[in-house]
């Protein structure tokens, strides 16, 4: 059945092309920023989230609102945690939730810090089905504005993405957020390569896959061009932490290499073995998280089971 949709959608993009291009961009916009559904979610998902339950009751929930629609954050504190103390943000990746972040959270908890953790929107309990990076971002900036200032952040996958452009500035009318220390885990390195593997996963012709790229130009106020981290961190001073697996195979390790190279701020540790997904549960990953926010440091050694 999935390959007869596919079958469908690459037809139709066929289609369309040659008929209304920039309507097929459009389209092709829609489906990329379609989050999945919160009510179909598979019998370990619902296992994560029932086992996730006590840890999220302990969170204070802040439902805050973007001209983009509304989101959930959620405010982790212990009972000697001062509310206006040092604060991390904690940011989860495509197609997951806060609970995903549990481990990163404990630990920064540990270290003493206050921990905001976002649904972004489209995501968890956040409305809506559509998530991009300019209403990522946006979320990132009322936020720091309702709950901030933070002194890191780490993300997951797109949401180091996000982290990273909110402190950039990327998105027109969004004022960058300020973090003195970032951490991106198993994090993409340049957002066109993304939009072309999409392109090309449907079917899009040229024409369509220009319009699909201007459309990011529309909301975000700037070329897709300019959507690279390696070239972004090139131009930031942030002391940021890349951790990625090698063995990830939904976002290349060469992509934390360029990153890496980005300048002596970056550092990059290898967390081998760990894929993608299952470097979130690591606690010897969460501890280099949580310390690498409180000092700056990267030179944590890691199990030789996740080689440094």
């Amino acid at each position: 059945m999935a390959n007869l949709g596919m079958r469908f959608i690459r037809s139709f993009f066929g289609i369309i092309e040659h008929i209304a291009p920039s309507l097929g961009g459009r389209i092709a916009f829609r489906l990329f920023c379609r989050t999945p559904d919160p009510e179909r979610v598979s019998e370990k998902e619902k296992r994560l989230l029932a086992r996730s339950i006590p840890f999220m009751k302990g969170a204070r929930r802040h439902d805050l609102i973007t001209r983009y629609g509304r989101f959930t954050a959620f405010e982790f504190t212990n009972w000697d945690t001062r509310r206006d103390g040092p604060t991390v943000l904690v940011l989860h990746g495509w197609r997951s939730r806060t609970e995903h972040m549990r481990t990163i959270v404990e630990a920064l908890l540990q270290r003493g810090f206050r921990v905001v953790a976002l649904d972004l929107p489209g995501s968890g309990v956040s409305a809506g089905r559509t998530l991009n990076l300019a209403s990522a971002v946006a979320a990132v900036r009322e936020t720091a504005d309702w709950l901030g200032p933070f002194d890191a952040a780490a993300g997951h996958s797109f949401g180091g993405a996000i982290a990273l452009n909110a402190a950039a500035g990327a998105v027109r009318g969004v004022r960058p957020v300020f973090f003195r220390r970032l951490v991106m885990i198993g994090s993409p390195n340049a957002l066109p390569d993304l939009f072309t593997a999409f392109g090309r996963h449907i079917g899009l012709g040229r024409r369509s896959q220009h319009a699909l790229e201007a459309r990011v130009e529309e909301i975000a106020g700037h070329p897709l061009s300019s959507f690279v981290a390696a070239h972004q961190l090139r131009e930031m001073s942030v002391s940021t932490l890349i951790v990625h697996a090698p063995d990830d195979k939904e976002v290349p390790f060469a992509d934390a290499v360029a990153m890496a190279g980005a300048g002596d701020h970056v550092s990059l540790v290898k967390a081998s073995g760990l894929g993608h997904r299952r470097i979130l549960g690591d606690s010897a990953v969460a501890a280099l998280v949580a310390g690498f926010c409180a000092e700056g440091s990267a030179t944590h050694a890691l199990p030789t089971r996740v080689a440094a």
